[in-house]
């Protein structure tokens, strides 16, 4: 049975909205933030309304229920992505904040002067810039993977810097937000382990639109964002191997990390709380426990047929429009795609697209060395989930064309 994505968009109220009275909304800033469906929405209010209360340290019966399903939604995110334990689930405000936390801590119990730490020109701001600041206190260095011509990553580079250069920890993107390449992570992670590296996965991109296995892939980290997979802002996931997690210090000192406290020093707590400092964002870690229900309902398989059959039918017809270059021709991507068009800004082209009730993304999408290595200081992303139909292709296809109508010709 086909995929049906008129029927799915009815759980999303916020997509039966209309941009004015006579256009209707087209939502292709999925790349960006998810919507989120009404189960989630029902989700939040109901525990704002009936079980609201502090979590792990109350004796009474709220904070009992409000421990209970926060630890639940944990349990979920375990589950989701094949943890082995619950307990290499560490609750974040995000996938930047899960990427900091792992620079700041096992960087500073591991990196020093003559290490390396290797990214990819491809990464989002969090994956470099994190490293950055931690390459300035610690002392070690950092290498970048290049681009190929169609925007999949230089292996032979990759194998080579891990031969010749002293590296410490892998920090690689799953799926890029720009160019939507889905890099070969398991290959990647099995050779950086041959050469003795770590590897950090941003899974932001991906974790949205397929079902994710950190055992199989092997990873030693790997991080992503509730927001981009239908759940609240304010919540993500690193998930970390236990033994790595366990020699790891602290990240932010305060409540609940800790074992005991007496004026002269500190124990620390358990996983996952000891990365998990002061009152946690309880409702959004079960908001997100909701949304991960909601994924695991779909078929995956059938959502993703979809989402790549309306992404096939966008990349072509948009690659037809004069003027036109598609960013990234990698024979492996996501469902979105960012362009340029000759003589216009890609500011001016989304103003354009929003007057047609076309939600999308322009900008550098916090990926300012990958736009510099292309030679161009701005994209505009429209980018796919689900929920999207082929009525929201053909909406952005004729927008574009009056954006080059109005701005070029």
């Amino acid at each position: 049975m086909a995929f049906d994505a008129a029927t799915i968009r009815q759980d999303f109220p916020i997509l039966q909205q209309m941009r004015s009275a006579t256009v209707p909304l087209t939502y292709l800033d999925n790349a960006a933030s998810s919507q989120k469906p009404q189960s989630v929405i029902d989700t939040l209010n109901t525990y704002y309304r009936t079980q609201n209360a502090n979590v792990h340290r109350g004796i009474h019966w709220l904070s009992e229920m409000a421990t209970e399903l926060y630890e639940g939604a944990r349990v979920k995110l375990q589950k989701f992505v094949n943890a082995k334990t619950r307990r290499e689930i560490i609750f974040t405000r995000g996938t930047t904040e899960a990427i900091n936390l792992v620079a700041q801590t096992w960087g500073r119990a591991n990196l020093k002067a003559g290490d390396v730490v290797l990214s990819t020109v491809m990464e989002h701001h969090a994956n470099i810039v994190s490293w950055q600041i931690a390459a300035e206190q610690y002392g070690f260095t950092l290498h970048y993977v290049p681009l190929l011509y169609d925007g999949t990553l230089d292996q032979a580079t990759y194998a080579r810097l891990l031969r010749e250069e002293n590296v410490k920890l892998v920090a690689l993107t799953h799926g890029s937000n720009t160019l939507g390449t889905i890099n070969p992570v398991a290959d990647m992670t099995q050779l950086a382990h041959a050469h003795g590296a770590l590897v950090l996965v941003d899974a932001a991109q991906t974790a949205p639109h397929f079902k994710l296995d950190v055992q199989a892939l092997d990873c030693d980290f790997l991080a992503f964002s509730g927001h981009k997979m239908l759940g609240p802002t304010g919540i993500g996931v690193l998930y970390g191997k236990r033994e790595l997690l366990e020699a790891m210090p602290p990240f932010l000192g305060g409540g609940d990390m800790i074992a005991t406290v007496t004026l002269e020093g500190s124990t620390w707590n358990q996983l996952p709380y000891k990365f998990e400092a002061g009152t946690p964002a309880i409702a959004q870690a079960i908001g997100l426990g909701a949304a991960v229900d909601y994924l695991n309902a779909l078929d995956l398989p059938a959502a993703n047929a979809h989402e790549h059959a309306l992404f096939v039918e966008l990349y072509e017809r948009l690659s037809e429009i004069a003027g036109v270059r598609v960013l990234g021709a990698a024979p492996e991507r996501g469902a979105l795609a960012a362009f340029t068009m000759e003589g216009a800004h890609a500011h001016d082209i989304a103003q354009v697209l929003d007057q047609h009730g076309v939600a999308v993304r322009a900008g550098h999408h916090c990926t300012m060395p990958l736009h510099q290595h292309l030679g161009i200081a701005a994209s505009v992303r429209a980018s796919l989930y689900f929920y999207n139909t082929a009525a929201d292709v053909d909406r952005f296809i004729q927008a574009v064309y009056a954006a080059r109508k109005t701005l070029v010709s």
